[in-house]
C-alpha cells in the first residue's frame, strides 16, 4: 500500500507539474539580506509586508527589504498587524513595533511587565486578535492582551499547545492528546475530544458550507457536524495522506491551500479538487512551507524554510514551464476538434484541450514546425520536412518540399492551395478527398514566409531582408510571369505581411502601413503607427485572430490588440503591460492563440503563458514616501519626519528621498517619477528607481513630488513634501546689511579714487593737449621756415635764372658788338666808323652792366663778393669780376666778351688769380671759387 501511494503520489505530481500556474516572485536571502528561515508573514492597510526571520524582523514596501534585529537578537517566530501597529514574537520576548515621527520602527515590549511571568524557554510561536485583544500563545501558554486596558489574562495548558486559530468571531485552540477548545467570556470551553482529531495535529480550523472544518497535518481535512466528527472526502485526498501538512488557510474565494514540509504548495478548490501543485521542482524556492497568507491584493506568500515567495493567484497570466525540455520553443499553436496542437522546435505536440493531459508527441513529426493553419476544417502543419494534414493525432504527408512557412487559400479555388516555402512558392492541389503536391511556381525562388493575394493572380510578398515584391501568376499557377520591387516601404528585419479586414498590412520599425490599391502602393497608417514607436519596436510580427477578428503586434513591453472601433471608423488600440522577460520568444515568431473567453496562449521558448486579458493586469496603486535622509557635510545621514516643518540649514543641502509602491505582480515592473519644484519643474523621466538624492541644493523653497506607475497605471496619489534651505551665514540678513555697508564704502571709494584719478587723467590730458599744441606751432612754424625757405629757395633759383640770363645777355651782347666792331674795323678808319667803334667800345666796357651783373649776382650768392674778398683782399676789382665769372661756372670763351678781351687773356687772368690766391697747380681754379 505504502509503495502504491509511493506510485500515485509521484504520479500526480508528474501530472500536476505539467499544469499552468500562475506566477512565482522568488525572493533568496541575497535580496532580503537575511537568513534562510522564515516563520510568518503579515501585512498593513498599507501593503506592506511583514516577515518573521531568523534574524529578525523584515519589512517589504515593494521596492525594498529592510530588515531590523529582533530585540534579544533571538528567532522572531510569529507577527501580526493590527492597525498601525506590528505585533512580533520571540524566545522570550513578545511585544510591538510602530513607527516613529522619521516613519522608521521602533520595538515596545509587552513581555516586561509585571502581569507577565515567561516560562523558561519560552517561544512566541502564534499571534493573532480579536476585537480589542491580541493573544501570543506559545507551547504553554495564551496570554491575552487588552489593548484597551493595558492588561494581561494568561491560559494555561498542561499539553502542548499547538496553535491557536480565529474563526470568525471564535478563537479556538488544539491541547494535543486532550481535546479542541474554544474561548468564551476569556475561558476556555471544550468543542470535542474526539480521537480523530485529538491524536492528530490541528494546522488550521476554516468556516466552510456553515460548519467547522479542521485541516489535519496527516489525514486531510474532517467536518465537525453536531458533535461528530466526519472525513471530508475529496478528490485531493490521494494527495493529502501522502503529504504532511504544516500550514494551510483558506483564501478569500474559499478554496484553500496547503504548504507542506517536504512536498511543496498545493491549491484546492472549494470543492476539494487539485487546482494546481507547486514544488521546489517546478517554481518554489524550497519544498518546506512554514507558513502562508493571502495578502490584500489576493496574492499568497510562503514563508519558507529557505527563502520567501509570492503566488500570484489572481494574475492574468498562467504559465505552463517545461522545466524538462520536453517541448522546447512553442512557435505555432492551434486547436482543432476539441485538441491543444503545439508546433515548436522539436516537433508536433498534442493534448486534449482544457485538460492537465501530458502533451504528446505527433508521431514522425519530430522535428521544427513552423505553421499551423485550419482550413476548410482541415489541419494544415507546415514542417521543416514537407506539409501535413494532421487529426486525431496523426499526421498524413502531402508534400515532400521542405520547408513550408505558411498554406494560404486561392482566391475564387476551392481546389488549389498555395504555399510558401524555403525556396519559393507551391501549389497544392485537391484530389477527390486528399491534398497532393501539384507543381512549383516557376520564376521566383525566394524564401516565401509572407504573402497575400491582391486578386486571383497578383499578389505582394515580404522578404524581410530583400524587400517587399508583387508578383503577377499566370492563371494556371505555374508560372511568375512579373515579379515588382514595392520602393514605398523599405525591408526591415523582423517585419511581416498580413491581410486583416481585407487589407494587406505592412509593419516594421518605422510604423504600420496599409496597401493602397489605386496607388499600387503601400501608404502609412498614421493611427495604427501609434501602436509603438521606435524605441518600444521590438519586432514588426502581426498576428491576425480570426475567432475574434484582432490584430495582434508584440513590444518590448506590451502585448498589443487592435479591434474595430465600436463608436467610429478608428479601430482602438489597447495594450496590455508584459515584459519581454515573460515573453521570452524569438523575435519575428510571436505567436498567439484565442482560446476561448477573453483567455490567449502565447507562446514561449520554454512552453507557454495564458494570458486572460479581460482581468485586470493589477489594482490601482498608491505611492508612499517612505522615509525622508538629510545628508550634513562630514556627517552621517539623519532622517526627517514627513511632518516636519522642513526648514534645514545651509550645509545640510543633501536630502534622499526613498518611496514605493507595493506592487507584488511579477510581471508588472514598478517605476517611479520625481519633480523638485524650485530646481526641475519638469518630471523626471520614469526610472525603476525607488529613491533620488538631491546634493548641493542651493537655499530656497522646494517641493518634492512623487508618483509611480504598475505597468502603465499611474498612481492614483502624489506624495508631496515641502521644504526650506535656509540662507548660509554668509547671505543672512545681517551680513547683507555689512555687505551693503561694504559696498557703500568702497563704491565712495572707488568714487573717489576714480575722482582722484580722472582728475590726474584731465590734468594729463590738459598737458598733453597743451605739449600737443605747442608741438602743433612748432610743426607749423617749422612748416612756414620750411615754405620760406623753399620761398627763398625758388627766389634764389629765379635770382639765379634772371643772373644767368642776363649773363647770357651780356655775353651776347658783348659778342654782337664785338662783331660788329670786327666788321666795321675791315671796312676802313673813317670818322665816321671810327666814332661807331667808340661807341660799341663804350658799350662794351660800360660799368653799369657790371653793377647789373654784381647786384643779380649778389642776389643769388650773397655775400661770396664779401667772403673772397675777406678772405683775398690782395684782390682787385677786376679778378673779384673774374671770380665771379668762375663762380658761374662759365668757361674762358664766355667770359672773354664779357670783359672785352681775347680769351687768350681770360686764360693769362686766370693764371694771375691762381698766383695771387696761392692755388695750387693741382687744384681746380673753377672747383676752388666753386667751393667756396
Amino acid at each position: 500500500m505504502r509503495l502504491l501511494k509511493v506510485i500515485i503520489y509521484v504520479a500526480f505530481i508528474s501530472i500536476v507539474s505539467a499544469q499552468e500556474r500562475p506566477p512565482i516572485q522568488s525572493y533568496t536571502t541575497d535580496d532580503y539580506s537575511a537568513q534562510s528561515q522564515n516563520w510568518a508573514i503579515s501585512q498593513d492597510e498599507n501593503n506592506v509586508l511583514y516577515v518573521a526571520n531568523n534574524q529578525g524582523l523584515l519589512v517589504f514596501n515593494g521596492a525594498n527589504w529592510e530588515l531590523f534585529a529582533s530585540p534579544n537578537e533571538s528567532i522572531i517566530r510569529s507577527v501580526h498587524v493590527v492597525g498601525d501597529k506590528i505585533y512580533t514574537g520571540c524566545y522570550m520576548e513578545f511585544g510591538f513595533w510602530e513607527k516613529n515621527v522619521f516613519g522608521k520602527l521602533e520595538y515596545n515590549s509587552l513581555s516586561n511587565n509585571d502581569q507577565v511571568s515567561l516560562i523558561e524557554d519560552e517561544q512566541v510561536w502564534n499571534i493573532l486578535n480579536i476585537d480589542q485583544w491580541v493573544l501570543f500563545q506559545t507551547l504553554n501558554r495564551i496570554y491575552i492582551y487588552d489593548t484597551l486596558k493595558k492588561t494581561f489574562k494568561i491560559i494555561n495548558s498542561n499539553t502542548r499547545l499547538t496553535k491557536v486559530f480565529s474563526v470568525g468571531k471564535e478563537i479556538y485552540f488544539q491541547k494535543l492528546f486532550n481535546g479542541i477548545y474554544k474561548l468564551e467570556n476569556g475561558n476556555e470551553t471544550l468543542v470535542t475530544n474526539n480521537p480523530l482529531l485529538i491524536d492528530n495535529i490541528i494546522v488550521n480550523v476554516f468556516q466552510h458550507n456553515g460548519k467547522l472544518l479542521f485541516q489535519t497535518q496527516k489525514k486531510g481535512f474532517y467536518f465537525l457536524e453536531e458533535g461528530s466528527v466526519i472525513k471530508w472526502k475529496i478528490p485531493a485526498d490521494n494527495l493529502l495522506d501522502n503529504i504532511t501538512a504544516y500550514s494551510g488557510i483558506q483564501l478569500k474565494d474559499k478554496s484553500f491551500v496547503v504548504g507542506s514540509i517536504s512536498s511543496g504548495f498545493i491549491h484546492i478548490t472549494s470543492s476539494g479538487e487539485v487546482n494546481f501543485t507547486v514544488n521546489q521542482s517546478n517554481g518554489l524556492s524550497n519544498n518546506t512551507v512554514l507558513s502562508l497568507y493571502e495578502d490584500n491584493d489576493e496574492n499568497i506568500w510562503l514563508a519558507l524554510d529557505n527563502g520567501i515567495n509570492c503566488i500570484n493567484m489572481k494574475s492574468p497570466y498562467h504559465l505552463y514551464n517545461d522545466i524538462n525540455g520536453e517541448l522546447g520553443f512553442v512557435y505555432k499553436s492551434e486547436i482543432y476538434k476539441e485538441v491543444l496542437y503545439l508546433g515548436t522546435n522539436q516537433g508536433l505536440f498534442y493534448k486534449k484541450n482544457n485538460s492537465s493531459d501530458k502533451f504528446k508527441l505527433v508521431k514522425g513529426m519530430e522535428g521544427q514546425v513552423w505553421d499551423l493553419t485550419v482550413i476548410n476544417n482541415e489541419l494544415f502543419c507546415g514542417h521543416d520536412n514537407g506539409t501535413y494534414i494532421v487529426s486525431e493525432g496523426m499526421a498524413n504527408k502531402i508534400s515532400n518540399i521542405q520547408g513550408t512557412w505558411s498554406v494560404k487559400n486561392i482566391p475564387n479555388n476551392e481546389n488549389l492551395l498555395i504555399q510558401g516555402n524555403y525556396l519559393g512558392l507551391f501549389v497544392l492541389q485537391k484530389q477527390g478527398a486528399s491534398w497532393k503536391y501539384k507543381n512549383k511556381i516557376e520564376g521566383f525562388d525566394m524564401s516565401s514566409r509572407y504573402f497575400e493575394f491582391i486578386d486571383d493572380n497578383k499578389l505582394i510578398l515580404n522578404h524581410e531582408y530583400k524587400g517587399v515584391f508583387e508578383l503577377e501568376i499566370n492563371d494556371d499557377y505555374t508560372q511568375v510571369v512579373n515579379v515588382k520591387r514595392q520602393n514605398s516601404v523599405d525591408k526591415g528585419i523582423n517585419s511581416s505581411l498580413v491581410k486583416y479586414n481585407n487589407e494587406i498590412i505592412y509593419a516594421y520599425k518605422e510604423g504600420i502601413y496599409k496597401y493602397d490599391l489605386e496607388l499600387n502602393e503601400f501608404v502609412k497608417d498614421s493611427f495604427l503607427s501609434n501602436a509603438y514607436t521606435v524605441d518600444e519596436y521590438l519586432t514588426g510580427k502581426l498576428v491576425v485572430d480570426k475567432h475574434t477578428n484582432k490584430l495582434w503586434s508584440f513590444t518590448k513591453d506590451d502585448l498589443i490588440y487592435i479591434t474595430p472601433g465600436k463608436l467610429s471608423d478608428n479601430p482602438e488600440i489597447n495594450k496590455i503591460p508584459i515584459p519581454n522577460i515573460l515573453q521570452k520568444g524569438s523575435n519575428g515568431f510571436e505567436n498567439i492563440l484565442h482560446l476561448g473567453n477573453d483567455k490567449y496562449l502565447y507562446g514561449t521558448s520554454s512552453g507557454y503563458f495564458i494570458i486572460d486579458i479581460n482581468e485586470k493586469i493589477h489594482a490601482t496603486v498608491d505611492i508612499t514616501l517612505n522615509y525622508i535622509s538629510n545628508f550634513i557635510i562630514d556627517e552621517e545621514s539623519i532622517l526627517v519626519g514627513k511632518t516636519s516643518a522642513g526648514m534645514f540649514n545651509s550645509n545640510a543641502n543633501n536630502l534622499k528621498f526613498d518611496y514605493s509602491i507595493a506592487e507584488f505582480e511579477k510581471y508588472v515592473d514598478s517605476e517611479y517619477q520625481y519633480q523638485l519644484i524650485g530646481l526641475y519643474d519638469n518630471w523626471s523621466q520614469w526610472s525603476t528607481n525607488s529613491n533620488v538624492l538631491f546634493e548641493n541644493l542651493p537655499f530656497g523653497d522646494y517641493t518634492f513630488n512623487v508618483r509611480a506607475k504598475a505597468g502603465n497605471k499611474v498612481s492614483k496619489n502624489i506624495e508631496t513634501y515641502s521644504f526650506t534651505i535656509d540662507r548660509p551665514w554668509y547671505l543672512s540678513n545681517l551680513s547683507l546689511v555689512f555687505y551693503s555697508i561694504g559696498l557703500l564704502l568702497i563704491f565712495i571709494a572707488v568714487h573717489n579714487l576714480y575722482k582722484s584719478y580722472y582728475k590726474k587723467q584731465r590734468k594729463s590730458l590738459i598737458e598733453k593737449t597743451q605739449r600737443e599744441l605747442e608741438l602743433s606751432e612748432l610743426e607749423n612754424k617749422q612748416e612756414l621756415i620750411k615754405l620760406k625757405n623753399e620761398k627763398l629757395k625758388q627766389d634764389v633759383e629765379n635770382k639765379s635764372r634772371e643772373l644767368a640770363i642776363s649773363t647770357m645777355s651780356l655775353i651776347k651782347k658783348n659778342e654782337f658788338l664785338n662783331d660788329i666792331k670786327n666788321e666795321l674795323n675791315k671796312i676802313g678808319e673813317g670818322n665816321k666808323i671810327k666814332s661807331v667803334i667808340s661807341i660799341i667800345d663804350q658799350n662794351l666796357n660800360n660799368t653799369d652792366d657790371w653793377n647789373l651783373f654784381e647786384e643779380a649776382f649778389n642776389n643769388a650768392d650773397k655775400n661770396f663778393l664779401k667772403k673772397v674778398k675777406k678772405k683775398h683782399p690782395q684782390l682787385t676789382p677786376n679778378d673779384l669780376k673774374l671770380c665771379a665769372y668762375l663762380r658761374l661756372n662759365l668757361s674762358s670763351k664766355e667770359i672773354a666778351p664779357l670783359l672785352n678781351i681775347s680769351p687768350r687773356s681770360v686764360e693769362v687772368k686766370r693764371y694771375r688769380l691762381r698766383k695771387k690766391i696761392n692755388l695750387p697747380h693741382e687744384t681746380s681754379l673753377t672747383n676752388y671759387i666753386l667751393e667756396l
